[in-house]
């Protein structure tokens, strides 16, 4: 083989391994949000998010100035649809996960939530009129089986379960509503967007349940963990989520939401707020089997996502 022929291939390994890596990163990073907010338990719940989306959104909509070619600006409609995307896969999202853990350990919402591959192995092909595959549904089962393991099963009222169940639905909009934008869109737009359209909404709530004390000027710790939610957590994490999930499908890409947890319990120790031990190590071989199996495939047609036209973060 020459080397330009070999070339070319590695090129196309690279191309096609890039948008695994992408999800994979973009989950991990979420996985760190569980450190950055254990540093803001007495900052404003609603003003904290609404920085956090505030930085990233001026970050991001600059960025978006020179989005890839073939795709366009925002119109009537696809702001709409961002604006519904942020209240319910960002802000809806986070502020269900706080509701919930008001009377539900964390592990409860945390394997709900981790739900989320199950809903897109078995939504995308009902709503298809087809019968979901066995070897999607048994991956996403694996990955969230390896979740639950991770996280355990922990204990929670009604309201606690409800709310939980409110964070998985956000969960599967962050995803389900962004999927038909990205293609008209691209990654930037609709991370951008977004974000802008997160921290008003954010700071809506937080003006409505805090009042003037929505806000206040962060400690440097405090700084500190709004600045890892802003830009690792939610720029990184959202460019890559977004620049894979067109290229993955849902159904793939949010397989991948399984190695949230597994990096929020490996920084639980750093932290004192827990210890990995044999649980932890038997998750981990149980979302690595989901990923081998539902990534990994005997055809070379090109995925589809679940919810195509068409993943928490939290």
């Amino acid at each position: 083989m020459s080397r330009s022929a070999s070339g070319v291939d590695a090129g196309r390994r690279v191309r096609s391994a890039l948008p695994h890596l992408l999800a994979a990163a973009g989950m991990a990073l979420i996985g760190t949000a569980v450190a950055a907010s254990s540093l803001l338990t007495t900052f404003p719940y609603a003003g904290g998010q609404a920085l956090r989306y505030g930085v990233a959104a001026a970050i991001l909509l600059p960025l978006a100035r020179r989005a890839a070619p073939g795709t366009r600006r925002p119109g009537a409609g696809d702001l709409v649809r961002l604006a519904l995307l942020a209240a319910t896969g960002m802000v809806g999202f986070n502020l269900a996960i706080l509701a919930a853990l008001r009377t539900a350990e964390p592990a409860v919402p945390g394997v709900l939530v981790a739900c989320s591959p199950v809903v897109f192995a078995l939504a995308g092909p009902l709503l298809a009129r087809t019968r979901p595959g066995a070897r999607p549904v048994a991956a996403a089962v694996l990955v969230v089986a390896g979740a639950a393991v991770v996280q355990g099963l922990g204990r929670s009222d009604a309201a606690g379960l409800g709310y939980s169940l409110l964070a998985l639905l956000g969960e599967v909009a962050f995803s389900a509503q962004a999927a038909p934008l990205l293609p008209r869109l691209g990654a930037r737009r609709v991370a951008g967007y977004g974000c802008a359209f997160a921290a008003v909404e954010a700071l809506l709530v937080g003006l409505v349940t805090d009042g003037a004390g929505v806000l206040r000027v962060p400690t440097p710790v405090e700084a500190a963990g709004l600045a890892w939610l802003a830009l690792p957590v939610t720029v990184l994490a959202f460019l890559g989520w977004y620049t894979a999930l067109p290229r993955l499908g849902a159904a793939r890409a949010t397989l991948y939401s399984g190695l949230t947890p597994l990096v929020a319990a490996a920084l639980a120790p750093l932290l004192g707020t827990g210890r990995l031990g044999p649980g932890q190590a038997v998750g981990a071989l149980l979302v690595a089997a989901g990923l081998v199996l539902g990534l990994t495939t005997r055809r070379r047609a090109a995925p589809s996502g679940p919810a195509a036209p068409p993943p928490t973060g939290p």
